[in-house]
């Protein structure tokens, strides 16, 4: 298993250690993030490590949370950073218009007019809503395109593309 395997989906990232008992910050990816616990056990990107998941209480963005075989600070100190995968299968299906950003990530950005903007490099969230980081060959920096039905109309998972309708501007 490696990150790059398409059927291994990032559910969440270790903060750090929280307190001195074992406990990790645990930063969930999942709609519900207390349902993080109900896929594992979770596997670090690189499959070394396997851990069931027991939820001690929310915190400020995230969980507190015991990982199976870790029961130090120095042991919890040591995650931190690291991501935990699932296989697709343990999730729930999506419903139409709902997406797993991996899934997002590497499709094609067209305008509404056919023109090629660029390739999504990453989905990203800081509070307000997703937004699809676009790279592409014409642009100086990656530009963040709000991830909108406005702005983006379709998403073609199967055909590999996304037609967009971006702000004036923004490309």
């Amino acid at each position: 298993m490696t990150t790059s395997d398409p059927e291994m989906i990032c559910v969440g990232a270790i903060g750090g250690a929280y307190g001195v008992r074992g406990e990790v910050r645990l930063k969930s990816f999942t709609a519900d993030a207390q349902a993080i616990a109900d896929y594992g056990p979770l596997v670090t990107g690189d499959g070394a490590m396997e851990f069931e998941v027991t939820i001690t209480r929310a915190v400020k963005n995230g969980l507190a949370v015991h990982l199976s075989g870790i029961a130090t600070k120095e042991q919890a100190d040591a995650l931190k950073g690291v991501q935990l995968y699932v296989p697709r299968d343990r999730l729930p299906d999506t419903e139409e218009d709902e997406f797993y950003y991996t899934d997002l990530v590497g499709l094609e950005v067209r305008d509404t007019g056919g023109t090629v903007l660029g390739t999504v490099k990453s989905v990203q969230n800081h509070g307000a809503s997703d937004l699809l980081e676009v790279q592409g060959p014409a642009l100086k920096a990656t530009v963040l395109l709000p991830f909108t039905r406005a702005a983006v109309p379709t998403v073609d998972i199967s055909a590999g593309r996304i037609i967009a309708d971006p702000p004036e501007g923004l490309f």
